[in-house]
């Protein structure tokens, strides 16, 4: 069974390129606004879900936040991509910091690994914040 997200009808969230701009726990400020500490953020869920959700080819789009988890699974599974090789703690700390120092394709751009599922940014202004918003919430894996 496929784990959709939690955050279904999350009104006034905003979105960049679709992606709900979800809170997050976080003491850092960026895109997001900040989530309870006891409530389950996004990135919990994609953490939560992940071993179940990568079994599966098809997954069945409810709302823009599973959008978000379907995202945010990829990454995790680049993430430990990365972390294959490493043999040590501190290897593995510098190959996930250096990846989340990469530059991250936003939607429209060559290399976005999801192209079509999330709408072309509507202005330069959005693809901006739509970058940021992945860069941050990849902080946070």
């Amino acid at each position: 069974m496929v784990y959709h997200s939690s955050f279904v009808n999350e009104d006034g969230v905003s979105r960049a390129c679709g992606c709900p701009l979800l809170p997050l726990k976080s003491h850092i400020k960026g895109p997001a606004p900040v989530s309870d500490q006891d409530r389950t953020d996004i990135v919990d869920e994609a953490i939560t879900f992940f071993r179940a959700n990568v079994f599966f080819r098809n997954f069945d789009i409810k709302s823009p936040a599973d959008k978000l988890l379907i995202y945010l699974t990829f990454y995790i599974n680049v993430a430990l991509k990365r972390l294959e090789g490493c043999r040590t703690l501190a290897e593995g700390t510098k190959a996930i910091i250096n990846l989340g120092l990469e530059k991250v394709p936003v939607p429209g751009e060559s290399g976005f690994p999801f192209p079509g599922l999330f709408p072309l940014p509507q202005s330069h202004k959005e693809a901006g914040e739509s970058c940021h918003h992945y860069s941050f919430i990849l902080i946070f894996l």
